[in-house]
């Protein structure tokens, strides 16, 4: 019998998919058993280093800082023949001073992040330039306004008292386990939503009802980790397969709900027919004049806050919680610290603070920076080149190289924050006299650094301590046993199969 012919078409194309078939067996099945361990990766004709990228895809995040720490913080990453992959990835704190802030204007988030980033559009994450400057310029004045400012304590803590603490109540009465990411996002994003178009979806009650359009959210920013990964997407987007099918199912869902909320906000103030300013931020800039009203700016720019709002401000709640489970002597501490602050009760006697009282909880804050340095919302960022540049650590980048920065990877970096980098420590960040330590912002990533330091940071603080203070001085968790916590493929660092606990009060544990 005679073997088929093949062209070289299809020879050239079966090289690729036998390495690829090769190192997935060597990987997932030869080493299954093993324990991880990460080799500098290798360059491969044709398939470049992709194949241990793809080997490594389950633990991206474990396998970029195995890699990094064997190469000084720094590494090149080459795709190949596979378009947009060839990647300058670093965790060097001076490098990112330098792409930050020294030669900001050298890395823009670029074409290619904008088109991954489609579906925020020509919001402030996207745009570079004057654009970009006009809208932050607008949206620092809205944001640090003493009107808003008093908005978002007063939201928060409404939000705290009548919904999280009864719903939690409610689940230490069932003593049923529960998704406690899920009631941190569900939080936040009730929160955010009140603050950004000026009201409560109430997604967080007895029910756990489901919003569609936090749902889509989540599709969206999984499906925006897979472009990152997959250099195929813009074909797959093109066939409408797979992920970016349901990426395309989301964006609908998303433009629905701001479109009819943005009309609803409309119609209200026409009805109302006053020109009083109402504190919410779409009402803000609706009534703005300088920055317009278009539709188009009023969807891109609330679509943009509310993806800063809602997601990272819910998974830094949900990992805290979690290490506070795995090193109780913190949430002892933090219990001693909240019992010298002035309190209030609910009607059903449960005890909640003050946002701007807890401003004094020094120790509280350090843990959440903790958490935020470990657990870092936005893992990685990535920036574009314009021009040839040498970095402090001696690297020549070049137009068409993208910078990929893992802010997941520089918490664990020894050479950074010491050997016990990997430990929750959050006595790293209180001085002798027992104030808040200062950590240059190159360093702790959280918020951004340079002229895109986040704008929210405070506003996010006050979230965090509101919810955590409430959670902590009323209820106690226990994590499920045999419960796996692992990072889920999404852009913004959430746990793969949430955070299952039962929840008891804690007068009761």
């Amino acid at each position: 019998m005679a073997w088929p012919s093949l062209s070289f078409p299809e020879l050239l194309f079966s090289i690729p998919c036998l390495l690829l078939f090769i190192y997935y067996y060597h990987y997932f099945v030869s080493s299954r058993n093993k324990q991880p361990t990460y080799t500098i990766p290798v360059y491969w004709p044709v398939v470049g280093m992709m194949p241990y990228l793809i080997s490594n895809l389950n633990d991206l995040h474990g396998w970029l800082t195995g890699t990094l720490c064997q190469c000084r913080c720094n590494f090149v990453f080459r795709g190949g023949w596979f378009p947009g992959m060839n990647l300058f990835v670093t965790s060097d704190p001076l490098n990112i001073q330098h792409i930050f802030t020294s030669n900001f204007q050298n890395y823009p988030k670029g074409e290619e992040f904008l088109e991954i980033f489609d579906i925020l559009g020509d919001g402030i994450f996207n745009s570079d330039a004057d654009m970009w400057r006009s809208q932050r310029v607008k949206a620092q004045q809205l944001i640090s306004h003493p009107r808003f400012r008093a908005y978002v304590v007063q939201s928060s803590r409404d939000k705290v008292e009548m919904s999280l603490l009864p719903f939690l109540a409610h689940a230490s009465k069932q003593d049923q386990p529960i998704d406690m990411q899920d009631v941190c996002l569900r939080l936040t994003f009730d929160i955010t939503t009140k603050l950004i178009f000026g009201v409560d979806p109430n997604s967080l009650s007895i029910g756990l009802p489901t919003v569609p359009f936090a749902r889509a959210m989540d599709v969206a920013m999984e499906a925006l980790f897979f472009r990152h990964v997959i250099p195929v997407w813009k074909l797959l987007r093109r066939l409408n397969m797979g992920r970016e099918k349901k990426l395309a199912v989301a964006w609908r869902v998303i433009d629905r709900f701001v479109e009819e909320t943005i009309e609803k906000k409309r119609a209200e103030k026409k009805a109302a027919n006053s020109t009083e300013n109402l504190p919410d931020l779409l009402s803000s800039y609706i009534d703005d004049n300088e920055t317009g009203t278009v539709d188009k700016f009023l969807r891109d720019t609330t679509v943009n806050l509310m993806l800063a709002g809602r997601d990272t401000t819910g998974a830094g709640i949900s990992w805290f919680l979690w290490l506070l489970t795995q090193n109780r002597h913190v949430e002892e501490k933090i219990l001693n610290e909240l019992s010298s602050i002035p309190q209030s009760f609910t009607s059903d006697g449960m005890v909640i603070f003050n946002p701007e009282e807890l401003t004094k909880s020094v120790y509280l804050h350090a843990a959440l920076n903790e958490a935020l340095r470990l657990f870092p919302p936005v893992p990685f960022e990535h920036k574009g080149v314009l021009k040839d540049d040498m970095l402090p650590s001696g690297f020549l980048i070049t137009p068409g190289t993208k910078v990929l920065i893992s802010t997941y990877s520089m918490a664990r970096m020894e050479g950074v924050w010491g050997k016990d980098c990997s430990e929750f420590k959050p006595e790293r960040w209180i001085t002798d006299n027992n104030k808040l330590k200062y950590e240059p912002s190159y360093k702790f990533l959280s918020f951004n650094t340079g002229p895109r330091t986040c704008l929210g940071k405070d506003m996010a603080f006050t979230q965090m301590k509101a919810a955590a203070a409430a959670i902590v001085y009323n209820f106690y968790f226990e994590v499920v046993e045999g419960h796996v916590i692992a990072p889920k493929h999404s852009i913004i660092l959430q746990m793969k199969n949430g955070l299952m606990v039962r929840v008891k009060k804690r007068s009761a544990a």
